[in-house]
């Protein structure tokens, strides 16, 4: 076989062999996106998993709380005052005879839904208020950056015991419920996450693809919804799953004060509440609520920093 003969089959084995990619193979290998990549990354992260189970679960106590105790958290005796853990009471009773077990699962709806609620609220008004000010710049994020600047610096809590303490019912007593508190730390709390997007949303204005978009005659509304707003959400999740957390146990502390939920609704801080007040009889009433939100702040902590080294490519 001649030189020119060998050559000739060879090349036809590398322009016909498996080794290139056709269009199918190169449009399967592409390149994954940040989040699918990210996603991949979570699901192997044990402290992700670990945060993921406990929440789902407090989620389902916090919608369905009936599926786990069937004890009415109001049905108190006092004959049972104070008893420990038995049997019909895993958790014991309270000094007026309530089962702390039932309580404590019935609890869990009024904790979830302050941190959820409050979240939610800060996310949109703390979103809406970055995006405008790193979007436009100039008059616009200068104002809105000193309005944000102005509610930074009330301290969190000594401004929500002042609102809250202004709600009163109708026997003229201090009373908040559910909502007020919502409201009230979503009023303190939005400003972290105003700053975040802020910054986001101005490192994402200065990429090229917007740049491109802009040269092209795409409106002003285009550019912000469809190119910057989804590109710069990412860091505001995370610090809305942390900032979840924190609610949760700014509601407690402020229940636990007599500022915020009030009896006979029933959450965590006023359990603890009212558990401190006779410490010396018993421990068991404050034990089981004062750990229900410390795993319930730790799971939300743990799922934002678990969601914040997976969407960060500087931290993988």
């Amino acid at each position: 076989m001649s030189d020119t003969t060998q050559i000739a089959e060879a090349n036809a084995k590398i322009m016909d062999g498996p080794n290139v990619p056709g269009p199918e193979t190169a449009r399967s290998e592409k390149t994954r996106s940040l989040a699918q990549d990210a996603f991949r990354d979570l699901v192997r992260r044990p402290m992700f998993l670990v945060s993921a189970v406990l929440i789902l679960g407090i989620l389902t106590i916090a919608a369905f709380p009936s599926l786990f105790t069937s004890v009415d958290p109001l049905a108190c005796d006092l004959k049972h005052s104070m008893e420990g853990p038995s049997g019909s009471a895993w958790f014991g009773y309270n000094f007026q005879g309530c089962d702390v077990y039932s309580q404590t699962i019935y609890g869990t709806r009024n904790s979830v839904i302050v941190g959820v609620l409050t979240t939610a609220f800060s996310l949109v008004i703390g979103g809406l208020i970055g995006v405008l000010g790193g979007f436009f710049g100039k008059w616009t994020d200068a104002l809105l950056s000193f309005v944000t600047n102005v509610f930074f610096g009330l301290p969190l809590l000594l401004a929500a015991i002042v609102i809250l303490n202004n709600f009163r019912d109708e026997k003229g007593m201090r009373n908040a419920g559910v909502m007020a508190v919502v409201l009230t730390l979503t009023v303190v709390g939005w400003m972290s996450m105003a700053r975040v997007m802020r910054g986001a949303v101005m490192q994402v204005k200065q990429a090229d693809y917007v740049a491109a978009a802009r040269s092209l005659g795409a409106s002003t509304s285009r550019m912000m919804f469809r190119h910057v707003l989804p590109n710069s959400v990412t860091p505001l999740i995370v610090v809305a799953t942390i900032s979840l957390g924190a609610v949760i146990g700014a509601e407690a502390t402020l229940s636990f004060l007599g500022i915020g939920i009030r009896p006979p609704a029933i959450s965590w801080g006023v359990m603890i509440s009212e558990a401190q007040q006779r410490i010396s009889s018993g421990l068991h009433p404050l034990l089981f609520p004062s750990g229900m939100l410390t795993i319930t702040v730790l799971a939300f902590i743990m799922l934002g920093d678990a969601v914040r080294d997976a969407f960060d490519p500087k931290l993988r």
